[in-house]
């Protein structure tokens, strides 16, 4: 899912590099989350208008989960300068 997440944004943003995906287990252990962090000037690109690429990134991964069974949350923020 990392690879996944991290191609997508990677193809979005003005600034690739600045692209940092981490994916680590929720403490109740109900779902993994998928930390995707990006330049600050590229958040909007990311979210997109009335946040229509985030919640396409998040029904992709979803989609892409449904065999594994495991439950993945994407949360996006914007890289602390």
């Amino acid at each position: 899912m990392v690879e996944l997440v991290s191609f997508i944004a990677k193809s979005l943003v003005t600034n690739p590099d600045a692209v940092n995906v981490k994916e680590y287990a929720q403490e109740d252990g109900d779902a993994t989350v998928i930390e995707l962090r990006v330049a600050e000037e590229d958040m909007g690109k990311v979210i997109g208008k009335q946040g229509r690429i985030a919640k396409a990134i998040r029904m992709l991964v979803k989609s892409a989960s449904a065999k594994s069974g495991v439950f993945y949350q994407v949360v996006i923020e914007a890289n602390e300068n």
